[in-house]
């Protein structure tokens, strides 16, 4: 017996048994349920009726693509603000870059829920409103740290004689940054729009808290079916999410593939 446990974990291929059931558990298994309760009625049988009550509600479509337009607005504002910050930080020398680096990230190690607290707290202390301005401003605050990181992981990873190497050929400031770094940078700019797109779609705490419940985004209302029990209903609008989802990440990891050809990367 002893032999055979040995034998079973000497296979390297083993190991990764533990991670496939846990995929399988909280990942495949969460899923289907979602897909089978969009598709259930409240009498048990197939129905696409939960998806044609979303079509007919015009409120949850605009909802859904007001949700959108915020999401795209903040993930344009943290790339503004990110990227010159990740540059900068790429440039540094790598002692104080870390330290730079780690003060962007401690925010994160902080519940977002609590830090959305602290920016209500911010807006009374200044007598600013709350609204949709607040809402910008603490997705911005939530979700910048996710655009830095992975642009700065790609940009200090950048071969600097490739860099020389534009500048030996005669480009200018302007040129190798447009023609080298920033198609180098492409990776990192694809990684930071999904981990910043994807959750302000979804996300509801922070809408309730800036806007006092004024302004709902899509996990609002997502979030309000499933609280009061509507689960197949909440779980058509659930599998909304995931695909809208989904089909972004495909198309920005298309624009992010042509992008790098196009800078002569592939």
């Amino acid at each position: 017996m002893q032999k055979k446990v040995i034998v079973f974990f000497g296979r390297r291929r083993n190991w990764s048994i533990p991670y496939a059931l846990f995929l399988f558990v909280f990942v495949v298994v969460p899923l289907a349920l979602i897909v089978v309760y969009a598709f259930t009625g409240e009498d048990g049988g197939f129905t696409i009726g939960n998806f044609r009550k979303f079509i007919m509600h015009a409120e949850a479509v605009n909802i859904l693509i007001y949700s959108i337009g915020v999401a795209m607005i903040t993930t344009i504002l943290c790339l503004l603000l990110g990227y010159p910050a990740a540059y900068l930080l790429s440039r540094l020398e790598s002692r104080r870059a870390s330290l730079l680096v780690m003060l962007f990230i401690l925010p994160m190690w902080i519940n977002f829920l609590i830090r959305t607290l602290a920016t209500v707290a911010l807006f009374g202390f200044l007598r600013l409103p709350l609204g949709e301005g607040a809402l910008l401003f603490g997705m911005v605050y939530n979700f910048l740290p996710f655009m830095i990181y992975p642009i700065y992981n790609i940009l200090q990873k950048t071969d600097p004689n490739l860099i020389e190497a534009a500048q030996d050929l005669g480009a200018t400031p302007a040129q190798v940054f447009f023609r080298t770094i920033l198609p180098l940078s492409v990776p990192g700019i694809s990684s930071g729009i999904i981990m910043v797109f994807m959750p302000v779609i979804s996300t509801f705490a922070i809408a309730e808290l800036l806007t006092i419940n004024n302004i709902k985004l899509f996990g609002t209302t997502l979030q309000e079916n499933i609280y009061n029990g509507m689960w197949n209903y909440g779980a058509a609008l659930s599998l909304v999410m995931l695909v809208l989802i989904m089909l972004t990440s495909l198309l920005n990891k298309d624009s992010s593939a042509k992008a790098a050809e196009e800078g002569g990367l592939i």
